[in-house]
C-alpha cells in the first residue's frame, strides 16, 4: 500500500528518503504531515532545544550537567554517583 518516497528537507535541502515503514507508522499513529526534515536535522534540532545546567555535585564535588535548573533545597548529583546512588 505504502511506497517509498523521497523528500527534501527544508533544514539543509538533502534527499531523504521516507520508508513504506515510516509511511505506515506515521498513518498508524494519526500523524496527517509527512517530516520535513530529514533525520540528522532532526536530531540536531531536538538535542539544540536540551538545555544543560552547570552545577557541582553534592556527593563528589565534581562540575555536574543537568537538563534541569538546581535548586538550593535538593542534592543534585554529577551522572556517576547518580548511577551509584540508584543502583544501592
Amino acid at each position: 500500500m505504502y511506497e517509498d518516497k523521497t523528500l527534501t528537507c527544508k533544514e539543509c535541502g538533502s534527499e531523504f528518503v521516507f520508508t513504506a515503514g515510516e509511511q505506515e507508522f506515521y498513518a498508524s499513529r494519526g500523524f496527517q504531515n509527512e517530516p520535513q526534515r530529514c533525520k540528522a536535522c532532526r536530531d540536531k534540532r531536538k538535542n539544540a532545544a536540551k538545555t544543560l545546567y552547570v552545577t557541582t555535585c553534592a556527593q563528589c564535588g565534581k562540575e555536574a550537567k543537568v537538563p534541569f535548573q538546581p535548586s538550593d533545597d535538593r542534592p543534585v548529583y554529577c551522572s556517576e554517583c547518580y548511577a551509584a546512588i540508584k543502583n544501592q
